[in-house]
């Protein structure tokens, strides 16, 4: 599974990676976590407001800050 986190490192982008990233370690997933920061490639998922996260190319969240809890359902836990 590859999850990245899209945005351009404001303060809720690095906020939704240290999330992403405790979702993934108390899951035990082996998910490759990547934070995608290149405008261009952002904007080539459709995405017109960051934070926004996507799981092997799709886009869940967009525009917000979900919780731990929110991110291990979408990963599957």
């Amino acid at each position: 599974m590859k999850i990245e986190i899209l945005g351009t490192g404001c303060a809720k982008c690095r906020t939704l990676e240290a999330r992403v990233r405790e979702a993934v370690e108390e899951l035990g997933s082996d998910a490759q976590v990547e934070k995608v920061e290149d405008l261009a490639a952002i904007l080539s998922y459709g995405v017109m407001m960051t934070p926004a996260l996507a799981i092997d190319g799709d886009v869940k969240i967009m525009g917000k800050v979900p919780d731990v809890a929110e991110i291990k359902g979408l990963i599957g836990g």
